[in-house]
Parts: C-alpha cells; sequence; structure tokens
C-alpha cells in the first residue's frame, strides 16, 4: 500500500459531502459579488491567486518553525508567524474561492485540506500568543509544522494529482493539427447556436454568426468543461461564451477570461470558408496570430 493510497480514499469519502454542501452554499452566498470572486480566483492576474499567496504564506511558517527547530533568534521566528498570521485571511479567502466551485472528489479532500490547515493557524497563533506572554511556544510553533505539513500534502494532492487549479486546455496547441483542417459546410452550422467538432483529435467549439465563424477550443480551462453546451451572451465585442459546469466566461473575439473561475484563455482557432466548406487552424498563442 502506498502512502497517498489513503488521501485517494478521501476522494471517495462521501460523508463528506453533507459537510461540503453546507459550506459550499455558504461561501458562494458570501462570493455573490461577482468582482469579489473573480478576484479571489486570480482572473486579474491570469494565475490562480491561492497557489500563489500560500507560498508565502507557508513558507512564512515554515520558515519560522525550522529556525525555533535549530534554536536561532526567537525574534525573527516570531516576524514569521507574524508574516504568515497577516496572510492567512485572503490565502483563506482564495482557498474557499478555488474550493467552491471544485467536483466532489476535489471538494471532500479540500475540506480535510482546510480542516488540517485550520488546525497548523492554531497551533502558530498559540505560540505568537504565548511569546506576547513573555514564554517560548517553540513547542506550538513545531507542532504548526508537522500539522502544516499535513495540510501542504494534501494541497498538493489537490493540485498535482485532482488538477485543481490546473489549465486543463494548455495541451490543445500541442495536439491541434497544424494547418488548415476542415470542419464541414457552413450551411450546415446552425446560426446563433454553438456546436461541437473535431479538428483531428481535438474538440472544438464551434459558433457561427451569420457568415463570420468564431472556433475555440471546447475545452474550458478551469476543469475541461464542454463550452460547446454552453450559452453565449452579450453582443458585438462583449459576446461570450458560459461555461456550463462553473460559469466562467470567455469572450468570443479572442478567448481571453472575462470572469472566473477559470484564470487561463481558451486556446483560439482562425477560421475562414473555402467553396461554402469551413476549415480552421490553430493560432501560436493566446492572443497572437498564426505564423
Amino acid at each position: 500500500m502506498r502512502p497517498f493510497d489513503q488521501i485517494e480514499r478521501l476522494e471517495r469519502a462521501e460523508v463528506l459531502d453533507g459537510p461540503a454542501a453546507a459550506i459550499r452554499t455558504r461561501v458562494q452566498r458570501l462570493l455573490s459579488d461577482r468582482r469579489v470572486k473573480d478576484a479571489l480566483h486570480g482572473v486579474w492576474l491570469g494565475h490562480p491567486l491561492h497557489s500563489a499567496l500560500v507560498h508565502v504564506t507557508l513558507g512564512s511558517f515554515v520558515s519560522a518553525s525550522l529556525i525555533d527547530l535549530v534554536g536561532g533568534q526567537r525574534r525573527y521566528s516570531t516576524g514569521l508567524i507574524a508574516t504568515g498570521l497577516l496572510l492567512t485571511p485572503p490565502t483563506v479567502a482564495a482557498g474557499w474561492a478555488d474550493w467552491s466551485s471544485a467536483h466532489p472528489d476535489q471538494q471532500r479532500v479540500g475540506l480535510v485540506h482546510a480542516a488540517t490547515n485550520a488546525v497548523a493557524i492554531t497551533c502558530y497563533a498559540g505560540a505568537l500568543r504565548r511569546r506576547a506572554r513573555g514564554r517560548s511556544g517553540r513547542l506550538l510553533s513545531l507542532a504548526g509544522a508537522a500539522v502544516s505539513s499535513v495540510g501542504a500534502t494534501l494541497g498538493g494532492h489537490l493540485s498535482y494529482h485532482l488538477s485543481l487549479g490546473a489549465n486543463h486546455s494548455d495541451r490543445v496547441r500541442d495536439l491541434a493539427p497544424k494547418g488548415w483542417q476542415p470542419l464541414g459546410l457552413l450551411a450546415d452550422l446552425p446560426d446563433g447556436q454553438p456546436v461541437r467538432r473535431t479538428t483531428g483529435e481535438v474538440p472544438v467549439f464551434v459558433l457561427r454568426r451569420g457568415q463570420q465563424v468564431v472556433v475555440l477550443a471546447d475545452q474550458c480551462p478551469h476543469l475541461a468543461g464542454p463550452l460547446s453546451g454552453g450559452e453565449v451572451v452579450g453582443t458585438g465585442g462583449d459576446a461570450r461564451v458560459v461555461c456550463p459546469w462553473h460559469g466562467s466566461e470567455f469572450r468570443l473575439d479572442d478567448g481571453c477570461v472575462v470572469h472566473g473561475p477559470a484564470t487561463a484563455a481558451v486556446p483560439r482557432f482562425e477560421a475562414r470558408v473555402v467553396d461554402g466548406a469551413l476549415e480552421a487552424r490553430i493560432v501560436a498563442s493566446a492572443g497572437a496570430p498564426t505564423a
């Protein structure tokens, strides 16, 4: 039996679904303001905010504990603990925002991840409080490191094994055939209604609007939801497709994110019509023309 087999059991622990549903409802209510939710997801950053913050927060805590472990100067350890605690609220808020738009198996592991980190934060806060009273707080600092290492392991499992926060459409540019690929007759496409087609082995989102055609990867970068099953909203340059799974919105003109939880753009294809037949080819990179 491998050590991580126990973590994989958490993915199937349906007993966690009840608490997860209650917490998810509360978190989504708190994040009803789309601007706040997008900020916490990291749409403005183009990268998940939680993973950017957690490195500094966890790094501060662990560094403090290492200083305590080797008997270094307590004032340095105390400063690092205070830094970690100061960064904890935005780090936690960003984590809960990502968690609230995750799959059930991710949410089960995430719930235990959050509970473990809450214990670790309590240890560090206790260490700081004891130091304010003239005591060492060393044992609480070391206990915080031990518990936070478990929380970090669960967080790594979420990121690397369950791909929460990963870009699920990043391989499209590698897998899509180079050059123009046929997608069928333009006349066969419904006007204003997105459909799913394939170029090589890659599924694509195709939307015809009169004689204009938009072709994007059909895989939402957030958790690979099928964009062809989503709703098209807005008009003109503000037209967007809404992912049917978690509500991420992408601009049709260039595939860029308008609203999260996704933070990466959808890969875009150029389109042309030759003798009534639609053809498409992958754009080299986000926002760049094909060479």
